[in-house]
């Protein structure tokens, strides 16, 4: 039976983590709702980009020059870039091996043809880079303070990459955002573009030739497809965290009372042992 001493301690040190939990789970609220803005703010914008992208490509379908853009080009995937967005930190669940099982499923599915990472995140960085795995690039920190100039930059790789045929498809696999506590693992092909179509023609006036402007808008529509994609990831890292941390919180309360418990129950054994012995010594005197 441990001692009274050993149960305080184990007491102190289970309080001194249910602070810490409490602290992060309180920082990942507030966090939280800064990156659900966000993403919020973001979704209606890429909807209205890419009905404007289908609205100039049904106008430009006549012109034979807007279907050679090299991003719309299909070939047979052969060689494939994954770009994985996962986590910096852990304490968030199952947010991390979520995407890391995803990725795993994805190499083993697609096992025939020749597949490189894209690693966004410390912890899909150490999971792959440990198993030899084919990086063409590792970003960390892009998640704490997301920059649109910077997942740009990420995403003009991946389009560079794909019009020099170094590879023939690029793939998202992120998490999204659904609420505070769920998450979707969304696994999304960028490119090539599916060359988009419309049903109802749209009557446009247009300055440039709309095959120019259609060529213009595709970048624009992968470099937005890769910054909202790493919106919707801190979004739901920091939902995942703060649902985790609230939990670590309740059992660390639970273990408070059980632990209370048990040591008002050993110190009663030891008072009550010490009685018996007072009174059988004094019934041994006489």
């Amino acid at each position: 039976m441990p001692s009274l001493i050993d149960i305080r301690r184990r007491i102190r040190s289970v309080k001194n983590t249910q602070q810490i939990t409490k602290a992060m789970k309180m920082v990942s609220a507030a966090k939280l709702r800064r990156a659900q803005d966000r993403v919020i703010a973001a979704r209606p914008y890429a909807a209205l980009l890419r009905k404007v992208l289908t609205d100039v490509a049904g106008a430009a379908a006549a012109d034979e020059q807007a279907g050679e853009n090299p991003l719309l080009a299909e070939r047979a995937e052969e060689r494939i870039l994954l770009v994985l967005i996962s986590g910096d930190k852990g304490l968030a669940g199952a947010f991390n091996t979520n995407l890391i099982k995803g990725a795993q499923r994805f190499l083993t599915e697609h096992g025939g043809a020749a597949v490189t990472l894209e690693l966004i995140g410390r912890k899909g960085r150490d999971f792959f880079r440990k198993r030899g795995a084919a990086i063409s690039g590792e970003h960390i920190g892009l998640a704490a303070k997301v920059v649109y100039g910077e997942m740009a930059a990420i995403a003009r790789k991946a389009m560079e990459m794909f019009r020099d045929g170094e590879t023939d498809a690029v793939y998202l696999l992120y998490n999204e955002f659904k609420s505070m506590v769920a998450q979707k693992l969304t696994l999304t092909r960028v490119l090539p573009l599916g060359k988009p179509e419309q049903s109802a023609p749209v009557d446009y006036i247009f300055e440039q030739p709309a095959a120019e402007i259609l060529n213009e808008l595709l970048p624009r529509c992968v470099e937005m497809e890769f910054y909202r994609a790493l919106l919707e990831s801190a979004a739901a890292e920091h939902a995942a965290r703060m649902t985790a941390m609230d939990a670590a919180t309740s059992n660390a309360a639970d273990m408070i009372e059980r632990l209370t418990l048990y040591m008002n129950r050993v110190r009663q054994a030891s008072i009550t042992k010490e009685i018996i012995e007072v009174v059988s010594g004094a019934a041994a005197a006489e």
